[in-house]
């Protein structure tokens, strides 16, 4: 569930969402989330400044706290 909601989020902001992978692991207690997008969606992904990449992992710690998840997004 958490997955498809970052999945969900990536694909409304870039220009390739066919392009959208993310790949998860556990590590411990925290469920890490790889998003991988096209790379001239990076940029919208990330935003200026990093605020866009904050507030993707800001909504995705909600939805995980909702279902007592620890989840840690990486953007590669």
């Amino acid at each position: 569930m958490v997955k498809q909601t970052l999945i969900d989020i990536a694909k409304s902001i870039v220009d390739k969402p066919e392009e959208v992978a993310v790949v998860e692991r556990q590590d411990g207690e925290y469920l890490h989330l790889e998003l991988s997008v096209a790379p001239e969606d990076m940029g919208k992904v990330i935003g200026r400044g990093g605020k866009i990449a904050k507030a993707i992992r800001s909504v995705m710690k909600a939805a995980a706290n909702k279902e007592n998840i620890k989840v840690m997004v990486d953007i590669i």
